[in-house]
């Protein structure tokens, strides 16, 4: 069995990012013991953005979401 490290705590969700750019979760997290939850009463963003994907990585995309 792997040995996790305590989850450090974080004065702002800037300092937490950056710990996370450069720190692996599965050193900190047991993601086996992870469940699949949703959060059907979150408002959606009110954010546009814009991005270009290839159509094919777009078609993969679509398949995930309708198995999920």
């Amino acid at each position: 069995m792997r040995k996790r490290n305590l989850q450090p705590k974080f004065k702002s969700e800037s300092e937490e990012r950056k710990f996370w750019e450069t720190h692996d979760s599965t050193d900190y997290i047991d993601w086996s013991k992870a469940e699949r939850v949703r959060f059907p009463n979150l408002k959606p963003s009110t954010t546009a953005i814009s991005i270009r994907l290839p159509l094919g990585l777009f078609e993969q995309i679509k398949i995930c979401r309708q198995q999920a």
